[in-house]
């Protein structure tokens, strides 16, 4: 399975992955994390393509994508 990992803390809720998110799987979280940002977090994970652009345009660094290996 794809997966997403947000470093919550490193969040400074930009927004900028929220509106590259082709499946409009990110959005801000109502929390709050350690730098008084309301971070982001992805919801229906089992939908991510793993497409990375999320990764990419972070000016954090915050987030990391892994893409499943094909079995076989």
């Amino acid at each position: 399975m794809n997966r997403v990992v947000i470093d919550k803390d490193r969040c400074k809720a930009c927004e900028m992955c929220v509106s590259v998110c082709n499946k409009e799987l990110i959005e801000i979280s109502d929390e709050l994390n350690a730098k008084g940002y309301h971070p982001v977090e992805l919801h229906d994970p089992e939908q991510c393509t793993a497409c990375g652009l999320c990764a990419l345009v972070c000016p954090e660094g915050g987030i990391a994508v892994y893409k499943a290996k094909k079995a076989g």
